[in-house]
Order: structure tokens, then sequence, then C-alpha cells
């Protein structure tokens, strides 16, 4: 961090410091610039019901909330380093909201100052396999995506003797923003030839990290364009695995690199997405109501002891209702079965509405369910 950003930081602690108490009643927390997607919904619904002026704390010095001006969202950028620890350790409000998990596992603690800390989940994945032990132990409030979140957290309480937290069904604000814009762009018919994207998770068994080159590679002789999109952390820990993918395809206007995850063009444009483990997968499809292809690397587990909970992660259990399942050891079948995938769009469309319903609360409507509790709790109002 630079002398001038770390300057901009303090001034954000600061500012922020010197507001009243009831200016801070409610604190929106983003650890970086992706989090506007998930807050975004709630926000506006909160600013639409003329709750008081509350803030929006962002370790980002490009997040859009920044940009924005209204009176009754104060905004203060505090970076990543010593005055977002302080601003955390001397913190008040009635409520922290965040999509980070793991507090009082690492630098993020819980302050003295603040009634209650709700989590608000960053994909509509399970909460036991690819979350470290307890990534949700210390929070008060859970806002959930779907009754799975519901279950597996009852079950977590009850097998480490946890007292119940407040679960709140809220749905996927990201899902409402895909939807809309899916609406907005119309139905678009499958391509020829056909646009595949790759947008995977990450890790040492992941899709590019094991078979980066080999699947596009497949996918290319097979006919299709390929748009490769690399979870940022690939990017980041494995910029080898990047490389390799660039150096063999350097000379072919068929495949593309896309490294802004921010972008959603890809997601509408792509006629199937090919995936292993990521939450991408379910976004696409109950977005764009198309199949997903997922390639069955071994499952991303951050907790070894998840089966202790006796429920199937929803992201191995929808797999057949939303897609195709490759074993890693038939990747030359991949174009094929990209074919047949868009050839059954339409009953897939079918299964995926319904699983869509099945697990997601509120799906159009999470803002407004999310507002109702979050102005309730800071504000005392429905």
């Amino acid at each position: 961090m630079g002398v001038r950003t770390a300057l901009r930081a303090w001034q954000g602690f600061r500012g922020f410091r010197r507001l009243p108490p009831a200016a801070r009643a409610l604190v929106f927390y983003a650890e970086d610039a992706t989090a506007w997607s998930h807050f975004d919904p709630i926000v506006t619904a909160l600013l639409a019901r003329a709750v008081p002026a509350f803030c929006y704390v962002t370790s980002s010095a490009t997040d859009p909330v920044l940009r924005r001006r209204d009176d009754r969202l104060r905004t203060f950028y505090v970076g990543l380093g010593a005055a977002r620890t302080a601003l955390f350790s001397v913190l008040e409000a009635r409520v922290v909201v965040m999509t980070m998990p793991d507090l009082e596992s690492f630098h993020i603690k819980r302050s003295p100052g603040v009634r209650e800390y709700a989590y608000v989940h960053h994909s509509m994945v399970s909460t036991h396999m690819i979350y470290r032990p307890g990534a949700f132990d210390h929070f008060d409030t859970i806002l959930c995506v779907g009754s799975h979140h519901v279950r597996e957290t009852r079950a977590a309480e009850a097998l480490g003797g946890r007292p119940p937290k407040t679960l709140v069904e809220h749905g996927y604000g990201r899902l409402d923003t895909l939807l809309r814009e899916a609406a907005a762009r119309g139905a678009r018919p499958a391509t020829r030839p056909r646009r595949v994207l790759v947008a995977p998770s990450w890790g040492p068994h992941g899709l590019l990290e094991a078979h980066g080159v080999a699947i596009v590679d497949v996918l290319r002789r097979g006919g299709c364009h390929v748009i490769v999109r690399p979870h940022p952390m690939t990017t980041r820990k494995r910029p080898e695995v990047l490389a390799a993918i660039r150096a063999r395809f350097r000379t072919d206007a068929m495949v593309t690199l896309e490294t802004d995850v921010a972008s959603t063009t890809s997601l509408f444009e792509a006629d199937v997405l090919v995936s292993d483990w990521s939450g991408v997968a379910l976004e696409y499809a109950f977005a764009r109501e198309r199949p997903v292809l997922f390639v069955d690397v071994p499952r991303k587990v951050n907790n070894p002891g998840y089966a202790a909970l006796g429920l199937e992660p929803l992201e191995a259990e929808i797999r057949d209702e939303i897609g195709v399942v490759l074993d890693p050891g038939r990747l030359g079948e991949a174009a094929a079965l990209v074919e047949s995938l868009v050839a059954d769009g339409e009953a897939f469309g079918e299964r995926i509405r319904k699983a869509r319903a099945e697990h997601v609360y509120h799906v159009g409507g999470s803002g407004a369910a999310g507002a109702a509790y979050l102005a309730a709790a800071a504000f005392g109002s429905a």
C-alpha cells in the first residue's frame, strides 16, 4: 500500500469515527469491490424504504459505491491495512453486515461495540464443505440463500453445541440482478459455433489447474468458441496455468481469456458453461436457465469434517438437476456433450426453473427481504 493510499484509508477511518452514533446504526463492510453485487439489491431496497442514513465501509479503492452520491448512504474507504484493523477494533454499530466469512478467525474480530453481526452469502453453495470449519460461528445472523443454508446452520449449531442464530429467509441478490439483466437482453438463441464459457473454481485440483490446456483443446477441436474465465485466485496464485493457455492458443482467435470477473457479458453470451465446483455454475444455470457441464475433478474441501453434518452439499446434490457430470478421464467427450446439452436445452430449462424455486428464497425479491430485516434490526422499523 502506497503512502497516498494509506493516508486515504486513515482519512476514511477518521471520517467514520466522527459520525454520531445514530449515523452508524447500520454498517455494511465490503472486503473488495465484488461485495457490491451482493449488497446492491439490499442497499437499493433500504434507500427506497426511506430509512435513516447508514454507512458503507469498503477496503477497495475502486469500489463503485464510492462514486455514488446519496445523503443517506455514507461511504468510507479504509483499505486492507492498519486503518481497517483499527476501525474494526473500536467499531460501534447496531448491525454490521458482511459477505466475508471467518469472523474472529483471522484479522477481523468482533467489536464489543457492535450489537449484531449479520452475514450475507456471496455464493449459493453450501456452508459446510468449501468453507473453513467455524466460518460462520461468530455471526449472530445469517441471511440465507435457501433452505439448505437453514438446515446446515442448524445442524452445525447442534453438532458444536452453539446457541441458535437468527436465520433470515433472504435469497441471492446477485441472482436477482442477473435475472433482470437476462430479461433486458431478451432470449438469445444458441450460436454456431457453440460459445462455451469455462469458469471453474480454484485450488490444486481445480479444472484449470489440473486440465486447463486439455479442456480448451478438446472444445476447440470440437469447433467451439471458448471463453476461459479463471477464478481470481487462480490468476493470483497460479499465473503459470494461464500462461500455458495463452502460449498454446496465442494465435487462435476462437479462444478468449477473460480476467475481468466483474463483467457479466460472457455469462450471457455462453451457450453452455463448463465448470467444476464453482458457485458460478449455479448463478449461470439459474440466471440463464441453461445447463452446465461439470467436470468431476475432486471436490473442493476446506472443511475435512463436513460429512459429520450428514447433509450432502447443494453443489453436489444439484449437479444432475442442472447439467451433466463428466469424468476427467473422458475429457475427449466434452465437445459432444456441449452439443447434447444445447439440444436438450428446453428440457433442462424446465428442470432448472424447478430447482431454482426449490433452493432459492424470494427469487427476484431478495433485496426487499433483506432490507426488511435489517431496517427492523438497525432502526426498529418494519
